[in-house]
């Protein structure tokens, strides 16, 4: 069997062929698309566990891909968090030499996950600075006039 990372230089190759085709919205449009339409189990799991939804998703998807991560879960304070220490995609894509990565690659997974968590009342920090060595980090916390809104229903 494949496994998911050997599709990682394909992707970037798709992103750069919509942005010439399309502009950048083509490639905002894809990932919306992606978001909307495959990414129901991160909904579904954040639905039925809030924050700890986000743990089990991320845990099984970034252990599939091998990643170098930590996260961090605190219920009570409602915030959770990853540090990607070495992200497989981009580590993949820095390695290659026969492509050049698309150049927003990393912000797929800012569009994909944003576009699910932020309408479920979460405020969504995504830090890119250290995308050119593969890390990133995600902090999502649960806005307080969204759990108030909970607690009154």
């Amino acid at each position: 069997m494949i496994p998911c990372t050997d599709f990682i230089p394909a992707y970037s190759e798709l992103f750069k062929f919509l942005e010439k085709k399309g502009g950048r919205k083509a490639v905002e449009d894809f990932w919306n698309y992606l978001s909307d339409n495959f990414l129901t189990n991160l909904r579904d799991l954040v639905r039925k566990h809030g924050l700890l939804g986000c743990w089990l998703y991320w845990s099984r998807a970034l252990n599939e891909e091998a990643a170098d991560f930590t996260m961090k879960l605190d219920e009570k304070k409602q915030v959770f968090s990853i540090v990607m220490h070495k992200c497989p995609s981009k580590g993949r894509l820095l390695k290659c030499r026969h492509i050049k990565p698309y150049p927003d690659y990393c912000r797929h997974c800012d569009v994909l996950y944003r576009r699910i968590l932020e309408p479920m009342g979460f405020e969504y920090l995504a830090d890119f600075s250290g995308c050119d060595r593969a890390r990133c980090r995600l902090t999502l916390r649960r806005l307080t006039s969204h759990v108030s809104r909970l607690t009154r229903s």
